[in-house]
């Protein structure tokens, strides 16, 4: 391999966790119509070969493990999220040279998260945790998440953001995954700087899915409104927001491109690819655009590609 990237946007679905929605009654997830993309382990590695992608950080997509609001249903999301990191286990033991994997947490329930991370990290070995941008409507960054995000900033976790359908109804002719996504993690980013997280806990290592939404365009604005709210000062508030780190699935254009450069921090743009969301052809375009990309010199496309990754992640294994 020549670029030997690390995907840290890189998607399962193990048949334990299909068989289970689908006993739930749910067929499909990330706002994509006509059921589930194809997953096996052997496809997921045909595809990093193309791409020359070395390691991909396996997890799970929307749905998650919470489907209800209804505190009454947490065990059974407790036991999903067990189910779900120990096939994210056994996907890493087979091919430690090829996958990590981000450990799914059940929340909102938060004592059965800070449970299930523990164990995932001390037991299962796993590269981090993913939490849902908003579960039915509760945000990450929920002063009630102080537990969680404590365990997680005394453990210097490392704590992905991914996306979820937005809880109110869709807008036709509209897929979620194209825009309401976006909105999605740049709600739950600005709500972990408003409510204090980024800047109490400084040992979170937060990644933001896809470039952050709206987040480095709009990083400006929405400091602005959390200095007017909070008291804080612009240049504070700034640099909370500098302290995420952002993926690049489905942001390598020419256009997404320079706004992430010009707002994040150097060493805090990743590679991602969203697959198999994201089908191969649009794996190939978007990965295509980043290495076509003239603005960017050989270390800076060697950094996202993979070192930043090494610098954050460590050792995946």
């Amino acid at each position: 391999m020549n670029s030997r990237r690390i995907d840290v946007h890189h998607h399962f679905l193990p048949a334990r966790y299909l068989e289970w929605l689908a006993l739930k009654g749910i067929a499909e997830g990330s706002g994509r119509m006509g059921g589930f993309p194809e997953w096996s382990a052997e496809k997921a590695l045909e595809l990093m070969d193309q791409q020359e992608i070395e390691t991909a950080i396996a997890s799970i997509s929307t749905p998650g493990v919470c489907l209800s609001a209804d505190p009454t249903t947490f065990h059974d999301s407790r036991i999903a999220a067990r189910m779900v990191n120990e096939e994210g286990a056994r996907l890493v033991a087979a091919q430690p040279e090829r996958f990590g994997f981000f450990a799914t947490l059940p929340m909102p329930d938060v004592e059965g998260s800070v449970t299930e991370a523990c164990h995932a990290l001390d037991q299962l070995g796993a590269s981090g945790v993913i939490l849902m941008a908003n579960t039915h409507g509760r945000y990450v960054g929920d002063h009630a998440d102080e537990p969680l995000l404590a365990e997680l900033n005394q453990r210097k976790a490392v704590v992905f953001i991914h996306p979820s359908e937005l809880s109110g109804p869709p807008v036709p002719d509209v897929p979620p995954y194209a825009v309401d996504f976006l909105l999605d993690t740049s709600r739950a980013a600005y709500r972990l700087v408003a409510n204090g997280f980024i800047h109490r806990f400084p040992e979170l290592k937060v990644i933001l899915a896809h470039a952050g939404g709206f987040v480095p365009y709009a990083a400006y604005r929405m400091a602005g409104s959390v200095s007017f709210q909070t008291g804080r000062s612009l240049p504070e508030i700034l640099s909370d927001f500098g302290r995420f780190y952002f993926d690049t699935a489905l942001s390598s254009s020419p256009v997404s491109l320079p706004s992430l450069k010009a707002f994040a921090q150097h060493d805090h743009i990743l590679f991602g690819t969203d697959w198999p969301f994201v089908p191969a052809s649009g794996v190939s375009l978007f990965t295509g655009m980043l290495d076509q990309n003239t603005e960017l010199n050989a270390e800076e496309r060697a950094s996202i590609n993979r070192t930043n990754a090494e610098l954050l992640l460590g050792k995946i294994q």
